[in-house]
Protein backbone atom coordinates (compact mmCIF):
# COMPACT_ATOMS: atom_id res chain seq x y z
CA UNK A 1 0.00 0.00 0.00
CA UNK A 2 2.87 2.38 0.66
CA UNK A 3 3.64 2.51 -3.06
CA UNK A 4 0.04 3.44 -3.71
CA UNK A 5 -0.05 6.21 -1.11
CA UNK A 6 3.23 7.56 -2.48
CA UNK A 7 1.69 7.69 -5.95
CA UNK A 8 -1.42 9.39 -4.53
CA UNK A 9 0.81 12.03 -2.93
CA UNK A 10 2.77 12.51 -6.15
CA UNK A 11 -0.47 12.76 -8.12
CA UNK A 12 -1.80 15.31 -5.64
CA UNK A 13 1.39 17.37 -5.90
CA UNK A 14 1.21 17.23 -9.70
CA UNK A 15 -2.43 18.37 -9.57
CA UNK A 16 -1.43 21.28 -7.33
CA UNK A 17 1.41 22.24 -9.71
CA UNK A 18 -0.92 21.97 -12.73
CA UNK A 19 -3.56 24.07 -10.97
CA UNK A 20 -0.95 26.68 -10.08
CA UNK A 21 0.33 26.58 -13.65
CA UNK A 22 -3.24 27.14 -14.91
CA UNK A 23 -3.59 30.11 -12.57
CA UNK A 24 -0.18 31.44 -13.60
CA UNK A 25 -1.13 31.16 -17.28
CA UNK A 26 -4.34 33.09 -16.59
CA UNK A 27 -2.40 35.83 -14.75
CA UNK A 28 0.18 36.16 -17.52
CA UNK A 29 -2.58 36.37 -20.14
CA UNK A 30 -4.32 39.07 -18.11
CA UNK A 31 -1.04 41.02 -17.96
CA UNK A 32 -0.74 40.88 -21.75
CA UNK A 33 -4.34 42.00 -22.25
CA UNK A 34 -3.94 45.01 -19.95
CA UNK A 35 -0.56 45.98 -21.47
CA UNK A 36 -2.08 45.88 -24.97
CA UNK A 37 -5.06 47.95 -23.86
CA UNK A 38 -2.86 50.54 -22.17
CA UNK A 39 -0.09 50.93 -24.74
CA UNK A 40 -1.34 49.38 -27.99
CA UNK A 41 -0.94 45.93 -29.54
CA UNK A 42 2.51 46.37 -31.11
CA UNK A 43 5.24 44.95 -28.81
CA UNK A 44 7.92 46.91 -30.73
CA UNK A 45 6.37 50.18 -29.58
CA UNK A 46 5.07 48.94 -26.22
CA UNK A 47 7.88 47.71 -23.92
CA UNK A 48 5.43 46.64 -21.19
CA UNK A 49 3.63 44.40 -23.69
CA UNK A 50 6.97 43.11 -25.02
CA UNK A 51 8.02 42.05 -21.50
CA UNK A 52 4.61 40.55 -20.70
CA UNK A 53 4.77 38.44 -23.88
CA UNK A 54 8.38 37.35 -23.19
CA UNK A 55 7.46 36.25 -19.68
CA UNK A 56 4.46 34.27 -20.94
CA UNK A 57 6.58 32.55 -23.61
CA UNK A 58 9.27 31.63 -21.05
CA UNK A 59 6.50 30.02 -18.96
CA UNK A 60 5.30 28.00 -21.99
CA UNK A 61 1.98 29.81 -22.49
CA UNK A 62 0.80 28.72 -25.97
CA UNK A 63 1.37 31.32 -28.71
CA UNK A 64 -2.29 31.30 -29.79
CA UNK A 65 -3.35 32.27 -26.24
CA UNK A 66 -0.82 35.12 -26.30
CA UNK A 67 -2.01 36.35 -29.72
CA UNK A 68 -5.66 36.28 -28.65
CA UNK A 69 -4.87 38.24 -25.48
CA UNK A 70 -3.09 40.92 -27.53
CA UNK A 71 -6.08 41.12 -29.88
CA UNK A 72 -8.58 41.33 -27.04
CA UNK A 73 -6.56 43.99 -25.27
CA UNK A 74 -6.01 46.12 -28.36
CA UNK A 75 -9.67 45.81 -29.42
CA UNK A 76 -9.07 43.68 -32.54
CA UNK A 77 -11.15 40.92 -30.98
CA UNK A 78 -14.20 41.15 -28.73
CA UNK A 79 -14.33 39.81 -25.19
CA UNK A 80 -11.74 41.82 -23.28
CA UNK A 81 -12.65 42.61 -19.66
CA UNK A 82 -12.21 46.03 -18.09
CA UNK A 83 -9.52 45.21 -15.54
CA UNK A 84 -8.61 47.66 -12.80
CA UNK A 85 -5.44 47.63 -10.73
CA UNK A 86 -6.11 47.77 -6.98
CA UNK A 87 -3.50 47.64 -4.20
CA UNK A 88 -4.27 46.20 -0.79
CA UNK A 89 -1.93 46.56 2.17
CA UNK A 90 -1.56 44.47 5.28
CA UNK A 91 0.64 42.72 7.78
CA UNK A 92 1.39 39.02 7.83
CA UNK A 93 2.31 36.91 10.86
CA UNK A 94 5.23 38.42 12.79
CA UNK A 95 4.47 41.91 11.48
CA UNK A 96 5.77 41.20 7.96
CA UNK A 97 4.67 43.95 5.53
CA UNK A 98 2.53 42.68 2.63
CA UNK A 99 1.43 44.49 -0.55
CA UNK A 100 -1.16 42.77 -2.72
CA UNK A 101 -1.55 43.92 -6.32
CA UNK A 102 -4.87 42.90 -7.89
CA UNK A 103 -5.98 43.09 -11.49
CA UNK A 104 -9.73 42.59 -11.44
CA UNK A 105 -13.04 43.26 -13.16
CA UNK A 106 -14.85 42.85 -9.81
CA UNK A 107 -13.60 44.99 -6.92
CA UNK A 108 -15.89 43.41 -4.32
CA UNK A 109 -14.76 39.88 -5.12
CA UNK A 110 -11.08 40.91 -5.04
CA UNK A 111 -11.45 42.69 -1.68
CA UNK A 112 -13.31 39.74 -0.19
CA UNK A 113 -10.70 37.18 -1.40
CA UNK A 114 -7.82 39.24 -0.02
CA UNK A 115 -9.53 39.84 3.33
CA UNK A 116 -10.34 36.14 3.79
CA UNK A 117 -6.74 35.12 2.95
CA UNK A 118 -5.34 37.57 5.53
CA UNK A 119 -7.85 36.62 8.23
CA UNK A 120 -7.40 32.86 7.85
CA UNK A 121 -3.61 33.00 7.81
CA UNK A 122 -2.76 35.16 10.81
CA UNK A 123 -2.57 38.48 8.95
CA UNK A 124 -4.44 41.77 9.14
CA UNK A 125 -5.48 44.29 6.50
CA UNK A 126 -4.06 47.80 6.91
CA UNK A 127 -5.04 51.30 5.77
CA UNK A 128 -3.78 52.52 2.37
CA UNK A 129 -0.32 54.06 2.75
CA UNK A 130 0.47 52.43 6.08
CA UNK A 131 2.57 49.66 4.50
CA UNK A 132 3.41 50.87 0.99
CA UNK A 133 5.91 53.46 2.28
CA UNK A 134 8.18 50.51 3.18
CA UNK A 135 8.53 49.69 -0.55
CA UNK A 136 9.70 51.58 -3.64
CA UNK A 137 9.15 50.94 -7.36
CA UNK A 138 12.14 49.19 -8.88
CA UNK A 139 13.01 47.42 -12.10
CA UNK A 140 14.07 43.78 -11.70
CA UNK A 141 15.53 41.67 -14.50
CA UNK A 142 16.16 37.98 -13.80
CA UNK A 143 19.09 36.53 -15.78
CA UNK A 144 19.77 32.77 -15.84
CA UNK A 145 23.40 31.97 -14.98
CA UNK A 146 23.83 29.47 -17.79
CA UNK A 147 26.05 30.93 -20.50
CA UNK A 148 27.09 34.06 -18.61
CA UNK A 149 28.82 35.31 -15.45
CA UNK A 150 28.49 38.19 -13.03
CA UNK A 151 31.21 40.29 -14.69
CA UNK A 152 29.55 40.08 -18.11
CA UNK A 153 26.16 41.01 -16.68
CA UNK A 154 27.66 43.91 -14.69
CA UNK A 155 29.51 45.21 -17.74
CA UNK A 156 26.35 45.05 -19.87
CA UNK A 157 24.04 46.90 -17.45
CA UNK A 158 26.33 49.38 -15.71
CA UNK A 159 25.87 52.29 -18.14
CA UNK A 160 22.18 51.48 -18.68
CA UNK A 161 21.19 52.07 -15.04
CA UNK A 162 21.81 48.72 -13.37
CA UNK A 163 22.30 49.47 -9.66
CA UNK A 164 22.83 46.15 -7.95
CA UNK A 165 23.37 42.55 -9.01
CA UNK A 166 22.43 39.75 -6.61
CA UNK A 167 23.49 36.11 -7.00
CA UNK A 168 20.37 33.99 -6.36
CA UNK A 169 21.87 30.58 -6.98
CA UNK A 170 20.66 29.68 -10.50
CA UNK A 171 20.06 33.28 -11.54
CA UNK A 172 21.31 36.85 -11.21
CA UNK A 173 18.86 39.55 -10.17
CA UNK A 174 19.58 42.95 -11.71
CA UNK A 175 18.04 45.86 -9.80
CA UNK A 176 17.46 49.32 -11.30
CA UNK A 177 15.19 52.32 -11.00
CA UNK A 178 11.76 51.52 -12.48
CA UNK A 179 12.40 54.02 -15.30
CA UNK A 180 15.64 52.22 -16.24
CA UNK A 181 14.06 48.77 -16.65
CA UNK A 182 13.77 48.92 -20.44
CA UNK A 183 17.31 50.34 -21.01
CA UNK A 184 18.76 47.63 -18.70
CA UNK A 185 16.83 44.85 -20.43
CA UNK A 186 17.81 46.22 -23.85
CA UNK A 187 21.49 46.42 -22.82
CA UNK A 188 21.40 42.73 -21.85
CA UNK A 189 19.81 41.83 -25.21
CA UNK A 190 22.42 43.89 -27.08
CA UNK A 191 25.15 42.02 -25.21
CA UNK A 192 23.58 38.70 -26.25
CA UNK A 193 22.66 37.79 -22.65
CA UNK A 194 19.43 35.84 -22.17
CA UNK A 195 16.99 37.00 -19.49
CA UNK A 196 13.99 35.24 -17.93
CA UNK A 197 11.83 38.20 -16.94
CA UNK A 198 11.84 41.98 -16.69
CA UNK A 199 9.31 43.56 -14.32
CA UNK A 200 8.63 46.73 -12.42
CA UNK A 201 8.03 45.59 -8.85
CA UNK A 202 7.56 46.90 -5.32
CA UNK A 203 10.91 46.38 -3.63
CA UNK A 204 11.27 46.49 0.18
CA UNK A 205 13.57 49.23 1.51
CA UNK A 206 14.58 46.92 4.35
CA UNK A 207 13.95 43.24 5.00
CA UNK A 208 12.93 41.36 8.14
CA UNK A 209 14.77 38.10 8.83
CA UNK A 210 12.49 35.20 9.83
CA UNK A 211 13.12 31.71 11.18
CA UNK A 212 11.64 28.51 9.75
CA UNK A 213 8.34 28.91 11.62
CA UNK A 214 8.02 32.56 10.54
CA UNK A 215 8.82 31.67 6.92
CA UNK A 216 6.30 28.82 6.99
CA UNK A 217 3.54 31.17 8.19
CA UNK A 218 4.25 33.99 5.74
CA UNK A 219 4.57 31.57 2.79
CA UNK A 220 1.19 30.07 3.74
CA UNK A 221 -0.34 33.56 3.59
CA UNK A 222 1.34 34.30 0.22
CA UNK A 223 0.01 30.98 -1.17
CA UNK A 224 -3.51 31.80 0.03
CA UNK A 225 -3.39 35.27 -1.54
CA UNK A 226 -1.97 33.98 -4.84
CA UNK A 227 -4.75 31.42 -4.94
CA UNK A 228 -7.18 34.22 -5.85
CA UNK A 229 -7.61 34.74 -9.59
CA UNK A 230 -7.73 38.50 -8.97
CA UNK A 231 -4.35 38.68 -7.21
CA UNK A 232 -1.60 39.42 -9.70
CA UNK A 233 1.42 39.93 -7.42
CA UNK A 234 2.25 39.70 -3.72
CA UNK A 235 5.21 41.66 -2.33
CA UNK A 236 6.60 41.25 1.19
CA UNK A 237 9.64 42.37 3.16
CA UNK A 238 10.50 39.02 4.74
CA UNK A 239 13.90 37.46 4.27
CA UNK A 240 14.89 33.89 5.11
CA UNK A 241 18.35 32.35 5.01
CA UNK A 242 19.21 29.59 2.52
CA UNK A 243 19.28 27.15 5.46
CA UNK A 244 15.73 28.06 6.48
CA UNK A 245 14.41 27.74 2.91
CA UNK A 246 16.21 24.40 2.47
CA UNK A 247 14.59 23.18 5.70
CA UNK A 248 11.13 24.12 4.38
CA UNK A 249 11.78 22.41 1.03
CA UNK A 250 12.74 19.20 2.87
CA UNK A 251 9.36 19.26 4.61
CA UNK A 252 7.45 19.42 1.30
Amino acid sequence: MSGHSKWATTKHKKAVIDAKRGKLFAKLIKNIEVAARTGGGDPAGNPTLFDAIQKAKKTSVPNENIDRAVKRGSGQEAGGADYQTIMYEGYGPGGIAVLVECLTDNRNRAASDVRVAFTRNGGTMADPGSVSYLFSRKGVVIVPKEGTDEDSVTEAVLDAGGEEITDNGDTFEVLSEATDLVPVRTALQDAGIEYDSADVVFYPSMQVEVDAEGARKILRLIDALEDSDDVQNVYTNFDASDEVMAQLEDED
